[in-house]
């Protein structure tokens, strides 16, 4: 059992360094393993995952935009709201380009498919290290980091990828200029919207261990939303086209995420002022 503490689990036999390298070998051979069938898989349906998924953004029928033109005809803001085909198109200019490619996307989908596996993986690793009032704070740890990657991926994927697109391949400072986009550059763009959005939803759980070992606390997040809003707002005016409700798109979720960790925050404070009084009285 790796990292085990023995005043905690005293029928436990203490582990030398070598067995818990030992066993963190396995873990990650275990992880490989994952992620290496998950990226078999998705290098056996490239077609299909790059017609389908890939440059489905790229296409006015995405979900996206067909819910935008939708809420533009129900408000009078068609024009602004209503996504026209996008003036660019794809191209490959290295003769390994899209083998490269196909197997850049290949690893990427294997990763996020594989992830809640591998990250339990880890955390396997981890936890018989704890001891037990550590442990029972942090139950529930692999559902909600594997829950918040995957809610942030395709927050990525279906909100700041299509919003992205739109914006940069519709932008134009001389008419001279046609956008032709290297097939690297476009999965590239997509990869960090996706992985960004991914470890950006890991917020909550960050700020709750973070408060845990007293680094960070409510009121300083509070003192501190000012700041964190312009930056959420910055980031969002990148990203999205130059309208209110696209900005919003991404501004609103963002936010939200950070007066959740706030609210986390404030409770793992509330839980360690309880024990820490309840521990006073003995």
């Amino acid at each position: 059992m790796p990292l085990d503490q023995p005043d905690d689990y005293p029928e436990e036999k203490e582990m030398s360094f070598l067995d818990h390298l030992e066993e963190l070998r396995w873990h990650i051979v275990k992880s490989v393993a994952a992620i290496l069938l998950m990226m078999i898989v998705s290098f056996f349906f490239t077609q299909w995952i790059f017609h389908n998924i890939v440059f489905a953004p790229t296409r006015i029928d995405f979900p996206t935009f067909q819910l935008l033109c939708k809420l533009g005809e129900a408000t009078g803001a068609e024009e602004a709201l209503c996504a026209k085909p996008f003036p660019f198109k794809v191209q490959s200019r290295f003769m390994t380009g899209q083998f490269t490619m196909q197997l850049t996307t290949a690893f990427v989908l294997g990763f996020v498919l594989a992830f809640p596996y591998v990250f339990w993986q880890i955390w396997s690793f981890i936890k018989p290290g704890l001891r037990l009032k550590e442990k029972n704070s942090s139950r529930g740890a692999v559902f909600a980091v594997s829950s918040l990657f995957i809610t942030g991926v395709l927050f990525g994927y279906f909100v700041m990828c299509p919003l992205a697109i739109w914006f940069l391949s519709t932008y134009s400072i001389s008419p001279v200029i046609s956008n032709e986009f290297d097939i690297t550059s476009v999965v590239s763009t997509m990869v960090a919207l996706v992985f960004g959005s991914g470890l950006l939803f890991q917020l909550p759980v960050v700020v709750y261990f973070l408060t845990k070992i007293g680094m960070i606390t409510p009121q300083f997040m509070r003192k501190n939303r000012k700041y964190a809003l312009v930056g959420i707002l910055v980031l969002g005016a990148i990203v999205t086209p130059p309208d209110p409700l696209s900005q919003s798109l991404i501004s609103l979720p963002l936010y939200l995420l950070y007066e959740v960790s706030i609210f986390i925050s404030a409770g793992v404070v509330r839980r360690k002022e309880k024990e820490e009084a309840a521990a006073a009285q003995f």
